[in-house]
């Protein structure tokens, strides 16, 4: 897939998280996740600018699963230095953010993959732990239309989870 196919899924996935989010009063939570699930859709696709192989070691589970917690981890350190210094905004926000965090960025990673194995290059997501391949050849990456139809679904999931919970 290529950057809009990838953000379309990451909004997919995200959609019922944030309908939870707003369902739970929590609506700064359901925004900062739908803006991580932006940033995050297209992170494994930085390794076509880096001296590393394609769909290589950015698009394992490993990636998905480290990225997540060194965010979460980055999450915990704001909130301590931001109650540490009294940072008004920081004493509303909830305990388990970061674990949400931490969550959001994973399962927005994982989308990647799911988008990914679609395409006939598919993906190896167990390395180095197995090369197994997978690959559902469905279409191209660089099909437009796909690409357009999964950013309009997130889209209208999005749209719609906020809706449903307002």
């Amino acid at each position: 897939m290529y950057w809009r196919g990838h953000i379309g899924i990451g909004l997919l996935v995200y959609a019922p998280i944030a309908a939870a989010m707003l369902s739970r009063g929590e609506p700064a939570l359901a925004a900062l996740g739908g803006m991580l699930a932006v940033v995050f859709a297209t992170l494994p696709d930085a390794d076509q600018s880096l001296p590393i192989p394609h769909r290589g070691p950015t698009h394992t589970i490993a990636f998905a699963v480290g990225a997540g917690l060194l965010m979460g981890l980055l999450a915990a350190a704001v909130l301590a230095i931001g109650t540490t210094f009294g940072v008004a905004a920081v004493a509303d926000t909830p305990s388990w953010t970061p674990a949400f965090v931490a969550g959001v960025v994973t399962l927005t990673l994982c989308s990647h993959l799911a988008g990914d194995s679609i395409t006939p290059m598919g993906i190896r997501p167990f390395r180095p732990l197995s090369d197994v391949h997978f690959t559902f050849d469905l279409t191209p990456a660089k099909n437009p239309r796909a690409n357009y139809l999964f950013l309009l679904a997130g889209l209208l999931a999005t749209t719609a989870a906020v809706w449903l919970t307002i």
